[in-house]
């Protein structure tokens, strides 16, 4: 079933995010429209919603699968009033709110991989990805794109990312209300991104930690072709994952794909 749009509007109508809502049957990205809106002067909270999309994206260049009538795909202008760090603690916002949202489908399921992928029982059910629009140093806009997994069935995913991706209607056992789910998000995401733009980034930081179940295990980070290890011990203030080598140096990650390694049982059988 089609989202209505209209009824959509009529519910979003005053909102900090979702005042302005653009909708669209199908589209290449979501993404690359709010930023060719952002460029044009699109106000913040402007949110695009799309039934489907031929080039979705997500993180490290892969495509995220956008089949129609099941999922959400939005992306959200946003103008922080702020420098390009703070700036860069969005996505981290963002990924509190997406987590906090899907939590209320799936009570204490959710969690977050760093940087701000959603996962329940280890597959990912969520992805942000946010797009940067600067001039100098001051920052322009901000593009969050969300995409949630709601209403597919294992069988609807193709056949190289079932046994890796989930949906919220698989964990609930039933099928999930898109629009209630959109509104939530867009609520929870001006929550946080009011939390973070007038408080600034502590308790947004302490959520996330709250929510990851990275912090204090041994985690991997691949970017391009160098890969990382280290125990993940917390956030920079940039929204950088923070990682003790195994010679006990800090140092800090700022962008890559991470996952837990598992650990391996040393003890001989019968100790």
């Amino acid at each position: 079933m089609n989202l209505n749009s209209e009824s959509l509007k009529k519910k979003l109508a005053g909102k900090m995010i979702g005042h302005r809502l653009h909708y669209y049957d199908q589209i290449g990205s979501t993404n690359d429209e709010a930023f060719r809106l952002g460029e044009e002067g699109a106000p913040e909270g402007t949110v695009l919603i799309a039934e489907s999309q031929s080039s979705g994206k997500g993180r490290m260049q892969r495509v995220w699968y956008s089949p129609p009538g099941a999922n959400i795909y939005t992306s959200v202008i946003l103008k922080p009033p702020v420098g390009t760090i703070q700036a860069t603690q969005i996505p981290i916002a963002a990924g509190v709110a997406a987590a906090e949202t899907i939590n209320e489908f799936c009570p204490g399921k959710a969690w977050i991989k760093w940087p701000n992928d959603v996962l329940i029982g280890g597959k990912k059910v969520c992805g942000i990805l946010a797009q940067m629009k600067m001039s100098g140093q001051a920052v322009d806009f901000v593009v969050v794109g969300v995409g949630i997994n709601v209403n597919l069935t294992r069988e609807q995913f193709p056949p190289d990312i079932q046994e890796i991706a989930t949906s919220l209607a698989i964990e609930a056992g039933g099928e999930i209300s898109r629009p209630a789910l959109i509104i939530r998000l867009y609520e929870n995401m001006a929550k946080w991104y009011r939390e973070l733009t007038r408080n600034g980034f502590a308790a947004v930081r302490e959520r996330w930690l709250n929510q990851s179940e990275m912090i204090g295990k041994t985690v991997s980070v691949m970017f391009q072709n160098e890969t990382v290890s280290g125990k993940a011990v917390g956030l920079d203030e940039d929204g950088s994952l923070i990682l003790m080598t195994a010679n006990n140096q800090k140092m800090t990650v700022s962008a890559g794909d991470a996952s837990i390694l598992k650990e391996v049982n040393t003890n001989a059988a019968g100790d």
